[in-house]
């Protein structure tokens, strides 16, 4: 199977679970337990699955009908500049997700919110800069 087909598969798949997530939630008149979020689940998914494969398809479209504008795209994606521009980019935004996520934390603890989900967000707070930490040890013993 081609990628495209692939891609297809996913939009048709997304379309599928966003219509049955917004069918269950109009449907279901009293739901219980599991049943009160597993359509917005749903939904949000198939969401993600239609505008992924969807925008993959209309990409490959575009390629297959304009092959010297592909063949430019993929020269400005693996150029050096335009790579440091992405990760210069997504260096600040991560400086940027730090402090902000930070502060949301601290906002909803002090809110009154769940413990569980306070300690959900600090534990995946604390996951990131773990991760960047491990990394930040890696690169600088490989450089």
């Amino acid at each position: 199977m081609n990628k495209t087909m692939g891609y297809v598969l996913l939009t048709l798949l997304g379309v599928g679970l966003l219509a049955s997530g917004v069918y269950f939630m109009k449907s279901l008149e009293d739901p219980q337990g599991i049943g009160l979020a597993l359509p917005y689940i749903g939904v949000g998914l198939g969401c993600v699955m239609f505008g992924h494969g969807f925008g993959k398809v209309v990409d490959r479209l575009a390629m297959n009908r304009h092959p010297a504008a592909a063949k430019q795209l993929e020269i400005d994606t693996n150029d050096e500049r335009n790579t440091a521009i992405a990760h210069r980019a997504k260096a600040k935004a991560y400086d940027m997700m730090i402090h902000v996520f930070g502060a949301l934390i601290i906002a909803i603890a002090l809110m009154g919110a769940d413990l569980i989900v306070v300690m959900l967000l600090a534990f995946s707070f604390m996951w990131i800069l773990g991760y960047h930490s491990y990394y930040r040890y890696k690169y600088n013993r490989e450089m």
